[in-house]
């Protein structure tokens, strides 16, 4: 795999953060990680391009996740978003009708994550 493909994480726990940006760097991503929508939206709005996936948190304070994902979905439609959650039917069915492609709750295995990314990009 090349490690061109580049990532964006955006989750408000310190811990899921480093555990995704350790487990997705080990698998020879390139991992910018943020932990707040408004740093993200910042990084999109000067980079998008780069980015090849976003995973987020879809609840988050200041701007959630649903809204990001509606963001970039309006914004940058060719760039597909992993949302993650662990509160339940509500954020994912708000994550669904912002066109979310994948939701998963937490906690979920990496290694199902990691299979969501491969099929996302496109890669098997």
């Amino acid at each position: 795999m090349s490690p061109a493909i580049k990532l964006l994480i955006i989750d408000d726990n310190e811990e899921i953060l480093i555990s995704l940006n350790r487990y997705l760097s080990i698998k020879q991503y390139d991992v910018v990680s943020v932990n707040n929508g408004l740093d993200a939206l910042k990084l999109l709005e000067v980079s998008a391009d780069s980015f090849d996936l976003v995973i987020t948190d879809l609840v988050m304070p200041n701007i959630s996740g649903v809204a990001i994902t509606a963001i970039i979905k309006k914004q940058y439609p060719k760039i597909p978003v992993i949302a993650i959650t662990g509160y339940g039917e509500q954020p994912e069915a708000l994550a669904r009708e912002v066109h979310a492609d994948v939701v998963m709750d937490k906690p979920f295995k990496l290694n199902i994550l990691g299979d969501n990314i491969l099929k996302l990009l496109n890669i098997r």
